[in-house]
């Protein structure tokens, strides 16, 4: 019979895994060995001579005292007043009135009236201004023959612009202008919806024609007179 071995005891068994290990060991070793450096520590300083600077010297001044300017002088004395005794006689002046007499005659002086331009509403004139072909209309219905005939001159005149016709524009224009002392129209403004509108109107008021002027207390003055002009598309 052959003696049996133990396995163990058997040195053999991780003999390869042993020789690995113990050459990784060997190898990481001979490498740490290689890779190895030192450095050489240096340690310097720079040092600053820092010198005492002397003190500066403070020069010590003294502060002048000026002096405190001499008193004003006294005022002079006054002079001696005499006492006069009231003996002398002292003339009076005598001051005459400078109003006069009842019997002095007065001058009057006529102060001529100047004419100035006075504008009279047409509401409250006394005389309106003729329209012609009122002429011989009594005076109390001269004010309502003044407002047909204008009625009528803006309906013979009446004129639609195109351009606010073809943009569909309308709405009412009102006309101020006045009857000057010669009976002229002047002074036209308008103030409506539209340029073209009030453009229009101020032709027609324009075309008016000369009237005899409105009078108040006798006198042709300038008589303020306003209308409304409606412009509608039908």
């Amino acid at each position: 019979m052959q003696p049996k071995k133990s396995e163990k005891v058997d040195l053999t068994k991780n003999s390869s895994l042993y020789f690995v290990i113990g050459l990784a060991v060997v190898l990481l070793v001979s490498w740490q060995t290689i890779e190895w450096k030192t450095y050489k520590k240096m340690y310097d300083y720079e040092a600053l001579n820092v010198e005492d600077e002397d003190d500066e010297e403070i020069p010590i001044t003294e502060q002048i005292k000026t002096p405190p300017p001499p008193p004003p002088p006294p005022p002079p004395a006054p002079e001696v007043i005499e006492i006069v005794e009231d003996e002398e006689e002292v003339e009076e002046t005598v001051i005459e009135s400078t109003e006069t007499d009842e019997e002095e005659i007065v001058e009057i002086v006529e102060v001529e009236e100047e004419d100035e331009d006075i504008d009279v509403p047409f509401a409250v004139i006394e005389d309106v201004p003729i329209f012609p072909g009122c002429e011989r209309v009594k005076k109390s219905e001269r004010r309502k023959c003044f407002q047909e005939k204008m009625n009528k001159h803006i309906r013979k005149n009446f004129r639609y612009p195109e351009i606010a016709q073809e943009m569909g524009i309308q709405g009412r224009v009102y006309v101020n202008f006045i009857i000057s002392k010669d009976g002229s129209i002047t002074n036209i403004r308008m103030r409506g919806p539209d340029k073209n509108l009030e453009k229009e109107a101020q032709r027609i008021i324009s075309k008016l024609p000369s009237m005899t002027p409105g009078k108040q207390r006798g006198r042709p003055v300038r008589v303020p007179f306003s209308i409304p002009i409606t412009f509608r598309l039908q």
